[in-house]
């Protein structure tokens, strides 16, 4: 090997590292969030939901299931829980709850599927809709809205003795005054005296 051609090899070795190594990977973007508006027309006033489809598909497809169905019109809001009317619950929540025209009931959809807050990432924080419940997969149509945080209502919350949380799907974007005005009012116990109206339930272009 002439000296020339020693050189030459000297080089290659020299940018080899480089020259060859892999590119360094891109971090994914991630994916946007897919969701849903809805606006709900209470006696009261207008509150305005925004439903997160990419975390909770089954239960916000549920959901505007009633809302597109019109099941929604000459629905109510029943029944308001509040510190002062919970006597027997150690841990105490805050929610105002609703549910469909109790005219449709027969015309629901079966019980859905629970999804965890722990695998959906969706918290019940301060105006979180979320989905009422007696055995962990019994939601059926009735719902509820958080006024304040709620831990407790999450999966490993206290709240329900099971211990797997409610189903949060969306939040109230709108209207949270609507919904603190709901809560505080007349009422008998829990049962609001008398219900709070919905006049009507669209999803919003």
């Amino acid at each position: 090997m002439n000296l020339f051609s020693s050189a030459c090899l000297a080089v290659l070795l020299t940018l080899a590292p480089t020259a060859f190594a892999a590119s360094p990977k891109k971090a994914a973007k991630p994916e946007p969030v897919k969701t849903v508006r809805v606006v709900l027309q209470t006696e009261k006033g207008e509150i305005e939901l925004e439903l997160d489809e990419t975390h909770a598909p089954r239960t916000v497809r549920n959901f505007l299931h009633y809302v597109d169905g019109g099941f929604l019109e000459g629905g109510v809001f029943h029944r308001t829980v509040k510190p002062d009317n919970q006597p027997d619950n150690k841990v105490k929540i805050e929610v105002i709850q609703g549910g469909i025209n109790p005219a449709r009931e027969s015309e629901q959809l079966p019980p859905i599927p629970l999804e965890r807050t722990n695998e959906t990432g969706l918290r019940h924080k301060d105006g979180a809709i979320s989905m009422a419940r007696d055995t962990p997969d019994s939601a059926v149509s009735d719902f509820f809205i958080c006024v304040g945080d709620q831990p407790g209502l999450d999966h490993g919350g206290k709240r329900n003795p099971d211990g797997q949380g409610f189903g949060a799907f969306g939040r109230v974007v709108k209207g949270m005054d609507v919904v603190r005005a709901i809560q505080q009012a007349p009422a008998e116990g829990q049962k609001l005296t008398p219900p709070v109206k919905i006049l009507r339930a669209t999803r919003k272009p």
